[in-house]
């Protein structure tokens, strides 16, 4: 994906903050016990909130970096009650760091979004020494509903061109651990890894909605979205008494920057 691409489908999920706000699931409560309590953290596109709320409970100092307006607003709403809390729309790349580093940068399911040329990097040098990296990954994993997610990818291949054909979702234990970007960079120790899965169920209308958060689905043509949708809306209604349910693999790497 070059720089213009990402950009592009970065921001087409920021259009409508309030349907992502409802409908994208959250994060296991487990994964925030390897944040230490009471720090300053960095969090890179924060989105309307989800992990800062969190971090906030935590006794956290957090500073929120989020690019798209509208989820910058409604985080600033929903973590009012934060006074720790400080949401700043801007781009990460562009934004200047403070003065003093953060004993945290946290990022969940935003990483990937960043210009690969920058996001190791500032990170690195918005920490302290010994400060950690935090990157939150999350995947759509075999369980759950399975037959459904096998079917599905016909409604896929019709409606969206570049779906791959027999595609089919990998267990958990198939993902691979991938530290090579941060391991490169030469300025963090090791990479330590910690995972959780889980399932969550959805009914036709909330299986709908949360698919229109999506960037890849979001950029469909309309017609081709709305093809896609309705086929989709069929199977779960017609064969699987209108509610799926999803597993997620969520994925906390971790890495202290070296001194």
């Amino acid at each position: 994906m070059d720089d213009d691409d990402r950009l592009m489908l970065r921001r087409t999920f920021t259009e409508d903050a309030a349907l992502y706000d409802r409908m994208r699931p959250g994060y296991p409560a487990a994964m925030f016990e390897h944040v230490p309590r009471g720090s300053r953290v960095l969090e890179i596109g924060c989105g309307t909130g989800q992990a800062t709320a969190s971090l906030a409970g935590r006794g956290c100092v957090v500073t929120a970096v989020e690019l798209g307006a509208a989820m910058a607003a409604l985080a600033r709403r929903k973590l009012a009650r934060f006074p720790d809390v400080d949401v700043v729309n801007a781009a990460f790349e562009e934004w200047p760091l403070p003065p003093e580093p953060f004993d945290v940068v946290f990022a969940a399911t935003s990483f990937h979004w960043i210009d690969p040329a920058t996001r190791v990097g500032k990170s690195a040098d918005a920490l302290r020494p010994g400060g950690l990296l935090a990157v939150v990954s999350t995947e759509h994993v075999a369980g759950g509903s399975t037959e459904f997610f096998a079917e599905v990818q016909r409604c896929y291949e019709r409606w969206d061109p570049a779906t791959p054909p027999g595609l089919r979702l990998k267990p958990g234990s198939d993902i691979p651990y991938d530290s090579e970007e941060i391991d490169a960079s030469g300025r963090f120790g090791p990479v330590r890894f910690h995972r959780y899965e889980w399932d969550h169920a959805y009914t036709t209308r909330e299986y709908l909605d949360l698919l229109t958060t999506y960037s890849n689905h979001r950029a469909l043509p309309a017609g081709d979205l709305a093809g896609l949708l309705g086929c989709i809306a069929a199977l779960i209604d017609g064969r699987y008494g209108g509610r799926i349910v999803k597993r997620y693999l969520t994925q906390l790497a971790l890495a202290e920057r070296l001194g």
